[in-house]
């Protein structure tokens, strides 16, 4: 079927060679970092973890917001959200290669990703990340490409594959809750030593992902053949707006334990964050651009005459989704190195070579991503009356 990849108009031929192009960039600058290690990249001793862990936290919670798409049609028999499903699963196996990627250039040297697979640690929260990410790549890719076969042959699909589906449900859940744990699980780092972390992620995750589904949802609407109804994208839009909800009301409960409890630990890193901290503020705009961006996505999403005008719920969505961005893909992250051991901060800024390997592997995403979707559209083409 990845033949049906080949044919396409001027811009999706334009669409590609411009992902293409980022691809290349993004290498030459890894194989740069791979040349010189990892001292060219903006992290220290004291912030070991940069925008590369902090694009696969955020990544990992795109990939675990395709069972809000999965939970509706296949437990609750939810017929609209059919066509949308295999959007889903598909979204989640480009951000799990997205994930993998992150991980891949952060460890510095490719031959450590084998001592995952040689050396395999049970008592390690990175091993049982590694398990499950790829447990859920095979899962989706598995489903989808199965669904899509059989659709392409004009059979059901096989009873076994709804049996994955339901395999699935709970382990894309299990995919952000391991990696909270990697957090959550260091008694170091006392903004990231919290017992909501995992609650927190899935919250984000839930808002984040359908956000995005959407948006790539009216896109296709409008430059494709691919129709989504009205009644699944306010559905989701739905999921967006309690799920978005719960994610600002779990940040402000980290917010009142901080400084009700009165511990610095607590409250130092939350300082630098909202307001700077011993003349640092880097991520001060970044949060507060956040905040205002939740706020006004969860008021627009909340209004019904809002959130049916498409443009609008555009609008909301996209605000949503750059909230979560800024929160999980930026400030979580940084914010935890601070202070460090010494009660120092120490800022962290990326430097031109990570920013391009980011871009390079985002559009790796985007093409897998693009190439999934282009099948799917000439599979639905070829047989409309096709469902999940």
């Amino acid at each position: 079927m990845l033949e049906k990849a080949l044919a396409g108009s001027k811009g999706y031929y334009a669409w590609i060679g411009f992902l293409i192009i980022l691809i290349l960039i993004g290498l030459a600058a890894y194989l740069k970092q791979f040349q010189y290690g990892l001292g060219v990249t903006g992290m220290s001793r004291d912030v070991t973890w940069g925008l590369y862990i902090s694009q696969f936290t955020f990544m990992v919670g795109v990939a675990a917001s395709a069972v809000m798409v999965a939970i509706p049609f296949y437990l609750h028999d939810h017929k609209a959200f059919g066509p949308v499903v295999i959007l889903g699963e598909f979204l989640a196996v480009a951000a799990v290669i997205v994930c993998v990627l992150f991980i891949f250039v952060d460890l510095g040297q490719p031959g450590r990703m084998l001592n995952l697979v040689l050396h395999p640690t049970p008592s390690s929260v990175m091993f049982w990340d590694m398990v499950v990410l790829m447990g859920y790549l095979l899962l989706n890719f598995i489903i989808g490409w199965t669904v899509l076969g059989t659709e392409k042959k004009g059979f059901p699909a096989p009873g076994w594959v709804k049996v994955l589906t339901y395999i699935a449900i709970p382990w894309a859940i299990s995919i952000h809750t391991v990696t909270a744990f990697l957090f959550a699980g260091l008694p170091g780092r006392y903004y990231w030593l919290t017992a909501i972390m995992a609650a927190r992620f899935l919250s984000s995750a839930f808002a984040a992902g359908p956000a995005l589904l959407i948006i790539i949802c009216l896109t296709l609407r409008k430059l494709t053949s691919f129709k989504t109804s009205a009644e699944a994208i306010q559905s989701l839009a739905k999921i967006v707006t309690y799920a978005m909800i719960a994610n600002v009301f779990f940040v402000l409960l980290e917010v009142f334990t901080a400084f009700y409890s009165n511990i610095p630990g607590h409250m130092a890193a939350l300082k630098y964050l909202f307001a700077g901290l011993d003349g640092y503020n880097n991520l001060v705009p970044f949060m507060w651009t956040a905040a205002v961006l939740a706020i006004l996505g969860i008021t627009l999403l909340l209004i019904p005459r809002m959130r049916r005008n498409e443009k609008v719920l555009v609008a909301a969505l996209a605000a949503v989704f750059i909230a979560s961005w800024l929160d999980k893909g930026i400030g979580l992250v940084l914010g935890g190195f601070v202070p460090n051991a010494f009660g120092k901060v120490t800022e962290y800024i990326p430097s031109l070579t990570e920013v391009m390997i980011i871009a390079g592997i985002y559009a790796i995403g985007f093409f897998v991503l693009t190439i999934l979707y282009k099948v799917v559209i000439a599979v639905r083409e070829q047989s409309p009356n096709a469902e999940h």
